[in-house]
Parts: structure tokens; C-alpha cells; sequence
């Protein structure tokens, strides 16, 4: 005979899923409580003895557990028909309403995708906002959702100063970090803050995520702020469930590797239990907010109803822990606290249960009927906006002539009454003009300061502005991009320098995932200014290697509503620039600045000492349209060369051999523009010439030529002869075989003659 083993679940609850276990559960829960329960707290009393919570706090704040709760419930049951579109939910991580309740809704806030209950408490401190409507239109891929127009459901609000993110894993924290720099940063250079001065920034994150490298980025560019005694006053919110998805994490890894960090500051607290919990939040926001340095607040949550809709944890997950977790559930604690404190009675309790329920279902049956995108131009309408005659005035604009001949030392020593000089000065000279134009522009990277640069591009800047407007950064990428939206979410306007194009892979996803994304996900409510320079491309002699010429312009021109201007002269660059700042300005546009390495200091054109590739400084009112390409010899028809940074001195040499060789008249088009592409000047250049070549030193299979040759396919010209010159698919090698790789004149010529064979 063997014993009979009890079956862990009761007969009543075979047949539901996780979701409608814990529901079932809460109610049991209360309806068998069956302690002693106190007198009745005054609404400013404790609401146990011993908490720093009173009666009030815990009332709202367990109310906002509920609606957290029930959003989660709701989403499980609708979207299987079809009402809801994200079942990511918050169950489990409620206790993070604590963390809104003891915050401003002026602190910038970068949310975990588990901040249900942190926005219903944000939600409390402005009238009019209704946090349940305003997630279930966010559920329901609503148009009128007011966080993201129904682009996805982020956790954001403008008004709360809720900043959108969609499914982050960490690629917030870097900007969360900005954003803390920025706050102190702005008063030391005098410009006005959209937040309280004494605001300080909110990132919450997982246990799983804290181990990301971009996390780890963003702890460690924290630590080196404040070992050098700089304010950043970043509140880091790790909601520790012990699971990432399905990787559990090592019990004690996130206080082990936390709370004796240097200059991380340390705080735990109880996020399942309000009552004992709340004195440790308040605890690190008060340190934060006080002593303006970074702080790691370790916030115990569980998970319950797994990772999403679709995790089914039954399916890797024992019974018996399922169920230990479940027992964990931060509602339990608080429904405990309600009944013992005499605040509520077990009626009292079930009743707000479900009227919390019945709210959140009927403000998703309502956003249901609400109207959601239906055409490509409603999706895109905030990616990438372009106000064509406020951008050409701002870039225009000449209202600062006193400033500039301070800065320059007098009439005589402005750049346009000098030679004509080659490109590095000229992006010299433009950068010094705009620093005088715009008072919140800030550059920034590695060696950018005292230095100069690598190549002195910006030689002279902090001497002219000062350190706290031209500084040096610690050498990582991820953060440079992170400071930039941060100072550009408090409206500054910053040039950051990523010091190598092969240097921005490594942040590729500050600029992808989070820069360029903000004004799609916030449906154009929060933007991200900002002009970064890259030193680009290749060519570059005695110096190089894969790290130092690199000529993927593929990863930029792949980012949704990034605006990538690459010019090959002095003149074009100054030009160029101002409009730069004018799309990010006016428009709040993301751009790239592409410099040829190459061209720095490139002087000459067809032979040496002829001065060929030299210009003069165009005039400050002067400024480039956006889109606009540089034509060589327009008049001719034969054949036209589209190319653009190294390819244009390459291919106007070549095209002197052509005309040679074949009595050809070349029109060479600088397109400048990367991204988007002038499609249409293309068609009409390639519409008015016999013959076709393209070069780009991108490669073969990932370049700018595709899509050069795509837009005159589709204009109708796919039968010109037509040919490309295009470098290797291959990484780029040191000193001479470099250019074996890359296009050469030589390379244009005979692509030239190929193009003559076929008529």
C-alpha cells in the first residue's frame, strides 16, 4: 500500500491558469482572514505601529496596487479576443508605487516595463489624469492613447513627466543618468530647467537587467561622475524578482554586487510589504534628492503570472514553487494590512477588488470602440518631422554678430575674411559660430576638450566657452549618446563626438532604441535634439586599420527618422552644420555629422599645391537646404557620377581621364545628404544624363548605392547602363591593403569604359 499523496491543487481551481489562481486566491485570502484587528489610524497616523506610512498613504497607495492588479487580469482575459495587444504585466513588482508616491511628477522618470502601479500613484499628484483609461487606450493600441498614440503600450506621460519606453532591457539607463547630469549641469551654465532645480531623475529596471552591459555602462559612467565630486542625482530602482524571464537570478547576486560599489549609494528595501517597506524608499529618495548623488535602490518584488500571457510557467516552473510565489503576492500583504489596521473589513476590501476590476474593464471595453491607426501616414506622422521654412530660418538666423566678433577676436579675424581653408578648420570655424549662436549648445566626448580632438577638429572650443560647455567624457560610447538625451530632455542642445564610426557600433542602440525612437513612441511629445559628429569613412594614409577606416554608413542609414549629412568640403560642412542644428532646433531632429577623416586636411584637387579642395567660409546667413546635392559641370549630359565624402575629389579627378578617354562630359552630384536621400534629385540627374555610375565606398552588400540605384529603378530608369563602384565586402586591413578594399579612381575609369563597351 502506498500513501496517497495530496494533490497541491484544489479541486475548485483545476482547469484556470495562473492568472486566475492568484485572482481566486486574493479573494479567499480575505474572505478566511481571520485576525484582530486594531482600532481604526487617523488618516495621518501610522497605519501599523512602527511605519512611516500613515493610514492615508496606505490607502492610495494599496489602491493603486489594485488598479496595477486588475489592468494585468484584464489584459490576460481581452487578449484572447482581440481588445488587448501586451500581456507584459506588473503583478508581483506593485510595491513600486512607493517609489511614486515618494517622488515628484517633476522628476524625470525611465520606466520597467512593470510600473503599472507606479503611474496609477504618479497619476495622483496632477487632476484630471485617469490612469486606468489611460492604460487601457494603451492596451488597446489606441490612437488616443495619450502616451504613444497607439504606437505601442509604454508606461509614459508627459504631463507626470513619464518618459516612453517601449520593451527596454537596459538601454534606459544611460539616459536616466543624462538626465540626472544634465539637471545639475543646466544651472552651472545658466539655462533655464522645464523641472525644479532640485529634481532628481527615476530608472527602474530588473534583477536580470542589471547585468546588462549597457546597465553596467551606465553604474559604472555613475560611480566616475560621482568619485570626481560631480552632482548626479539618478535614483537607480532595481525591482530584484529573482527571474529574468526563465534564468533565475543567484540568491543575493544583486546585493552582492551592489552594496558595496563605491559611489553607487546602497539602499534595500521591502517592495512586498507597504507598511515596512515604505521607510526605505523614503530613506534613498530623500538621500538621493539630498546629497545629488547616484543611488542604487534594491527593491524586493516577485513575479506571479509569469513574464507575459504567453509564458507558460506551469511548463518549466514547479507546482510547488509556483505556488510558494504566489503565496509572496504583495496584495495578500496588503489586503493584510487594510483588515488588521481597521482600516477596511473583509467586505470593504472585496468590494474595492471589484469595483477596481469592473473600472478597468469597462475603460477597456470603451477603448476598444476608440479608433486606432489606420493609415502608414498616422503611424509615421511623429518619427521624422520637417518644418522646411522655420528649419531655413533658424539655420539662417544672424542675430549674435557682437558674440561672434568676440569670440573671434575681431572683424578682422572672422573666418570668412580669410583664405580659403581646408575642411578640418572650416568645421572648426562653424562649430566656434554656432557655440556664439546657440547659448545651450554643448560639446562633449573623448579628448574633444584641451586637446582638441584627435585630428583638432575642435581645437579652441573650451578656451573660447569653457569646461562646461566643451568638456572631456570617460572613454565609453554608450554613455556619450546616454548624457546627450539626457541634456537634450531638458532642453539643451547637445553636439556629442563619437570619436570613430566604428566606435558608434558599440552604442549603436543609444541612438536606435532610444534617441531616434522617442518622438515615434511619445507621439512627438518628447524629442531628442542633438547633432552628434562622427569621424568617418576611409582613405584615412599611415594610420588605419579596420577601428580607423571604417565605411559602414549601412548602421546609421538603417535608424528610423535619423538625419545623416556627410559633406566633402570646407564650405559645405560650415553650411551643412547650421542646418544640422536648425532640424534638431526647430524640429527636434536626431542627426549624424559624418566627417571624412580623409579630407581633413585635404588641400588640393588634381595636383599638388593647386589649392583645388579648398574653400572659402560662407558667411553665417548662409545654410544648406536640407536634401540638397552639389552639382559639378550640371550642363553636362553624358554621363553622371553619384557619390558623396571621399568619392567626390576621387570621381571630379576620374572624371577628367573619362573625358579624356572618351570625349564624355561628367557631371559629378555630391549628394551630401545620406539620410533620407534626395530620391527625387537622383531621378532628375539620372533622367538627364546618358549613363550611370555610382560611387560608394560603403560595401558591396551594405552601403549608401542601393539605394541610389533603387530610387532611379523606380523612377523608371532601370534600362540606363548603369554600373557601381563599391568597396569589398570585407573588413578593412592595415596600411597599404587598405585600399584594395575600397574604390579607387582607377576603379571609376574603368567602370567608365565598361559603361562605353555597352554603348
Amino acid at each position: 500500500m502506498f500513501a496517497t499523496v495530496p494533490d497541491p491543487i484544489p479541486a475548485r481551481m483545476k482547469g484556470l491558469n495562473r492568472a486566475e489562481i492568484c485572482d481566486l486566491n486574493f479573494q479567499e485570502f480575505v474572505r478566511g482572514w481571520h485576525g484582530q484587528a486594531r482600532a481604526r489610524p487617523a488618516a495621518d497616523a501610522p497605519v501599523l505601529p512602527g511605519s512611516a506610512l500613515d493610514a492615508r498613504g496606505f490607502l492610495e497607495l494599496f489602491e493603486s496596487q489594485l488598479i496595477s492588479r486588475h489592468l494585468d487580469l484584464m489584459a490576460r482575459v481581452l487578449r484572447v479576443q482581440n481588445k488587448v495587444f501586451y500581456t507584459i504585466g506588473s503583478s508581483g513588482h506593485e510595491g513600486n508605487a512607493m517609489v511614486a508616491r515618494l517622488t515628484r511628477h517633476t522628476d524625470p522618470a525611465f520606466l520597467h516595463y512593470r510600473s503599472g502601479a507606479f503611474m496609477a500613484e504618479r497619476s495622483r499628484k496632477l487632476p484630471g489624469i485617469d490612469p486606468i483609461m489611460d492604460s487601457a487606450l494603451s492596451f488597446a493600441a489606441s490612437k488616443d492613447d495619450p502616451a504613444s498614440g497607439g504606437r505601442h503600450k509604454v508606461w509614459g506621460s508627459k504631463p507626470l513627466w513619464v518618459l516612453p519606453q517601449t520593451s527596454t532591457i537596459a538601454s534606459h539607463l544611460p539616459k536616466a543618468l543624462g538626465t540626472a547630469i544634465a539637471i545639475e549641469h543646466a544651472r552651472r551654465i545658466g539655462h533655464a530647467l522645464p523641472v525644479p532645480a532640485d529634481s532628481i531623475a527615476i530608472c527602474s529596471f530588473g534583477d536580470a537587467s542589471s547585468n546588462h552591459a549597457t546597465a553596467q555602462a551606465a553604474f559604472n559612467a555613475a560611480a566616475w561622475t560621482a568619485y570626481q565630486k560631480l552632482p548626479a542625482p539618478v535614483l537607480f530602482v532595481c525591482e530584484d524578482n529573482g527571474i529574468g524571464i526563465s534564468v533565475r537570478t543567484p540568491d543575493g547576486w544583486v546585493a552582492r554586487n551592489f552594496s558595496a560599489r563605491p559611489d553607487l549609494d546602497y539602499f534595500a528595501a521591502d517592495g512586498l510589504d507597504l507598511a515596512a517597506g515604505y521607510l526605505d524608499v523614503q530613506r534613498a529618495v530623500e538621500h538621493c534628492r539630498r546629497t545629488r548623488r547616484p543611488t542604487f535602490l534594491h527593491l524586493r518584488t516577485t513575479r506571479i503570472m509569469g513574464h507575459a500571457g504567453t509564458d507558460f510557467e506551469i511548463e518549466w516552473r514547479s507546482l510547488e514553487e509556483l505556488c510558494a510565489v504566489e503565496a509572496s503576492d504583495p496584495l495578500l500583504r496588503s489586503a493584510a494590512i487594510a483588515l488588521e489596521s481597521g482600516l477596511m473589513s473583509r467586505d470593504e476590501v472585496l468590494e474595492l477588488y471589484e469595483a477596481t476590476r469592473a473600472r478597468c474593464f469597462e475603460a477597456a471595453e470603451a477603448a476598444d470602440r476608440r479608433p486606432r491607426l489606420s493609415t502608414l501616414e498616422e503611424v509615421m506622422a511623429p518619427l521624422a518631422p520637417y518644418s522646411p521654412e522655420a528649419v531655413k530660418t533658424e539655420a539662417e538666423r544672424f542675430d549674435y554678430a557682437e558674440r561672434r566678433l568676440q569670440v573671434f577676436g575681431g572683424e578682422a579675424r572672422l573666418p570668412e575674411r580669410q583664405a580659403p581653408k581646408h575642411l578640418a578648420i572650416q568645421i572648426n570655424a562653424a562649430l566656434h559660430d554656432l557655440f556664439a549662436k546657440y547659448p545651450e549648445a554643448l560639446l562633449f566626448g573623448e579628448d574633444v576638450a584641451q586637446k582638441g580632438g584627435v585630428y583638432t577638429v575642435t581645437k579652441g572650443l573650451q578656451k573660447a566657452f569653457g569646461p562646461r560647455r566643451v568638456f572631456n567624457t570617460l572613454l565609453d560610447e554608450t554613455t556619450i549618446l546616454g548624457m546627450a538625451q539626457g541634456y537634450a530632455n531638458l532642453g539643451l542642445l547637445p553636439l556629442p563626438e563619437i570619436q570613430y564610426l566604428a566606435y558608434f557600433h558599440n552604442a549603436c542602440d543609444q541612438i536606435r532604441g532610444e534617441a531616434a525612437s522617442l518622438q515615434f513612441f511619445s507621439n512627438g511629445q518628447y524629442r531628442n535634439p542633438m547633432v552628434m559628429r562622427i569621424a568617418s569613412l576611409g582613405y584615412q594614409r599611415g594610420f588605419g586599420g579596420h577601428f580607423h577606416n571604417d565605411n559602414s554608413v549601412t548602421a546609421l542609414r538603417d535608424i528610423p527618422g535619423l538625419v545623416v549629412g556627410c559633406p566633402s568640403r570646407g564650405d559645405d560642412a560650415a553650411t551643412m552644420l547650421r542646418t544640422l542644428m536648425a532640424l534638431a532646433k526647430v524640429d527636434g531632429r536626431v542627426c549624424a555629422f559624418l566627417e571624412p577623416i580623409a579630407l581633413y586636411m585635404a588641400k588640393d584637387l588634381h595636383a599638388p599645391g593647386d589649392g583645388g579642395w579648398l574653400t572659402a567660409y560662407p558667411p553665417p546667413e548662409q545654410a544648406m537646404a536640407f536634401g540638397e546635392e552639389r552639382v559639378y559641370a550640371p550642363e553636362a549630359t553624358d554621363l553622371v557620377v553619384f557619390t558623396f565624402g571621399n568619392g567626390v575629389p576621387m570621381s571630379l579627378r576620374a572624371a577628367r581621364e573619362i573625358e579624356a578617354a572618351h570625349g564624355w562630359k561628367v557631371r559629378v552630384v555630391d549628394l551630401r545628404w545620406l539620410l533620407p536621400l534626395n530620391e527625387s534629385a537622383i531621378a532628375r540627374h539620372a533622367r538627364e544624363c546618358a549613363r550611370i555610375l555610382v560611387v560608394d565606398e560603403g560595401r558591396r552588400s551594405a552601403g549608401v548605392g542601393e539605394g541610389i540605384v533603387t530610387a532611379i529603378v523606380e523612377a523608371g530608369l532601370g534600362a540606363r547602363p548603369l554600373r557601381r563602384v563599391v568597396g569589398a565586402d570585407t573588413f578593412t586591413p592595415l596600411a597599404g591593403a587598405a585600399f584594395l578594399v575600397i574604390p579607387s579612381e582607377a576603379d571609376i575609369v574603368a567602370a567608365a569604359a565598361a559603361l562605353a563597351s555597352v554603348g
